[in-house]
């Protein structure tokens, strides 16, 4: 894989919508796509989606500080 600076930036604002599949079919397409062809992309993916994976672990009062 190799980074795509034409693309990435782009690719990198639709990652968290990616990660809480949020987006179109279509463009959920794109992205993954994009993911297999671009490192810088897929370790953000990678980070996004484990932060996610730790969003239910969060109380309202761990919110309000």
């Amino acid at each position: 894989m190799t980074a795509d600076p034409g693309e990435g930036p782009h690719m990198r604002q639709l990652l968290g919508a990616y990660v809480l599949d949020a987006l179109p079919a279509a463009e959920a397409r794109t992205v993954a796509r994009h993911l297999q062809s671009c490192d810088r992309c897929a370790a953000d993916y990678v980070a996004l989606a484990e932060a996610a994976a730790l969003l239910p672990l969060l109380s309202e009062e761990d919110l309000l500080e």
